[in-house]
């Protein structure tokens, strides 16, 4: 077991089977030394947890749900990179993180939600985890996912 997948399994997060594609598209894509994921939502046993809009209040999710629900989406995009290199010890540097929260639109916690893909990220990784983000809101994911994540990451 590679150092990345013991710290892993250290925190409670085995890694995942790479969550089978919902479209017309592949789990990452490769180019030089940076592998690109794909949109990861938050499946648990190809299932979502939990789904619907983020917000304050009855019938939406909750924010803090919603955190852990991108650390979710951030784990199984870690299960596509070790697909697409091997090997997560071979990771150098998480590059950039892109979040979408499919939200209400009065909700403007977005970068909140995404903290919990960032957070996650710094705690398997250390210092290599550090990284640009961007962190959106959508009036829509596939699926009726809360939230979506994809990772830019470079190896050796």
């Amino acid at each position: 077991m590679s150092r990345i997948e013991a710290r892993l399994e250290e925190l409670g997060f085995p890694l995942p089977e790479v969550a089978k594609p919902v479209a017309a598209y592949a789990p990452f894509a490769v180019t030089g030394n940076l592998v690109f994921t794909a949109g990861q939502l938050p499946f648990v046993n190809g299932a979502l947890p939990l789904t619907g809009k983020v917000g304050e209040g009855e019938g939406l999710v909750d924010p803090a749900e919603a955190k852990k629900l991108a650390r979710l989406s951030a784990l199984n995009a870690l299960a596509a990179i070790k697909l697409a290199i091997g090997d997560l010890d071979r990771v150098t540097k998480v590059v950039k993180v892109v979040g979408f929260v499919s939200s209400v639109p009065e909700f403007t916690g977005q970068p909140g939600v995404i903290n919990g893909a960032s957070e996650f990220l710094v705690e398997v990784f250390g210092e290599v985890g550090v990284h640009a983000r961007s962190a959106v809101g959508a009036p829509a994911l596939p699926l009726d996912s809360a939230v979506e994540v994809e990772l830019i990451v470079e190896f050796a």
